[in-house]
C-alpha cells in the first residue's frame, strides 16, 4: 500500500513567556491510526530529528481525557524522527505536516521542507496538512513561483479558536495568511471539517477533525493504490 511521511515540530519554547509548544498529539495519532487501518505505513520526520516535543496541552487531561493519546506518546511512538534534511521526498506517496503552533515557528519557513513537499507534490503525491500545519504549505512555492495553496478552496485552525494568551506569541495568524493566498474556509457547523483544494491537497481544520482527515486521506490513497495495480495488470 501507500507510504506516507508524517512531518512534526522539533518544538518552540518562550522561556521569558513561559510558552512552550511543539506537534500536536491527536493531529498525529487519530490520522495515523486511520492510515494504518487501510493498510498505509506511516513514517516521522521533523526539523531537527529525533524526538521532537510534543505540546504538553495536547496530552492533558482537558485535551485528551481518557488519556488515549497520552499513553501513545509515553509508549515512545513518536520518539524517533528523521531529520528534515535527510528525507528522500521520492519515496512516499504522501505527506501529511502535523499541526501544533510549533509548525508556524519551525516548519513554515523551513526551506527542506519545502523542498520536499514540492518533489510529492511534483511527483504526483498528496500534500496534507491538519489544523496549524498547513503553515508551511503557505510558503512552499511551485516551480512558477506561486504559493502551492494559491487560489485553492482551504480550512485550517481559525482565528476565533486562537486562545487569546498566545495570540501575541506568535509569529503570524494562520487564518489571515490562509486567506491572503487561498480561498480561507471553516464551516462552524460541523464538529469535524477537511476540505480538497484540489486531487493532490487536503486540508483539516482543527484536532477534533483528525480523524476525519486521516480517513480521507487513507481511502485517497487506497483508491489511487488500487487504480494503479489495476493498470499495472491490464
Amino acid at each position: 500500500m501507500a507510504k506516507v511521511l508524517a512531518v512534526l515540530s522539533s518544538g518552540y519554547t518562550n522561556e521569558e513567556h513561559n510558552y512552550v509548544t511543539g506537534w500536536w498529539a491527536e493531529e498525529l495519532f487519530a490520522p495515523a491510526l486511520e492510515l494504518e487501518k487501510e493498510g498505509h505505513t506511516v513514517e516521522l520526520a521533523s526539523i531537527d530529528g529525533g524526538k521532537p516535543i510534543v505540546d504538553p496541552i495536547s496530552i492533558s487531561s482537558d485535551y485528551d481525557p481518557t488519556g488515549i493519546y497520552k499513553k501513545q506518546y509515553e509508549s515512545g511512538i513518536a520518539d524517533k524522527t528523521m531529520p528534515i534534511v535527510n528525507v528522500k521526498a521520492s519515496d512516499y506517496d504522501a505527506i501529511m505536516i502535523v499541526g501544533g503552533h510549533g509548525a508556524m515557528f519551525d516548519l513554515a519557513h523551513n526551506e527542506d521542507l519545502h523542498a520536499v513537499i514540492n518533489v510529492v507534490y511534483e511527483t504526483g503525491g498528496i500534500v496534507s496538512a491538519v489544523c496549524h500545519g498547513p503553515a508551511p504549505l503557505i510558503y512552499t512555492k511551485t516551480k512558477e513561483g506561486r504559493s502551492l495553496l494559491q487560489g485553492l478552496k482551504v480550512t485550517g485552525y481559525p482565528n476565533d479558536k486562537e486562545p487569546k494568551e498566545v495570540v501575541e506569541l506568535l509569529p503570524f495568524s494562520l487564518e489571515d495568511e490562509l486567506d491572503n493566498i487561498a480561498n480561507y474556509h471553516e464551516e462552524k457547523e460541523h464538529d469535524a471539517y477537511v476540505v480538497w483544494g484540489s486531487k493532490q491537497i487536503l486540508t483539516g481544520r482543527d484536532p477534533q477533525s483528525s480523524e476525519l482527515f486521516g480517513r480521507e486521506l487513507a481511502q485517497k490513497l487506497t483508491q489511487r493504490t488500487l487504480q494503479s495495480e489495476e493498470k499495472f495488470t491490464s
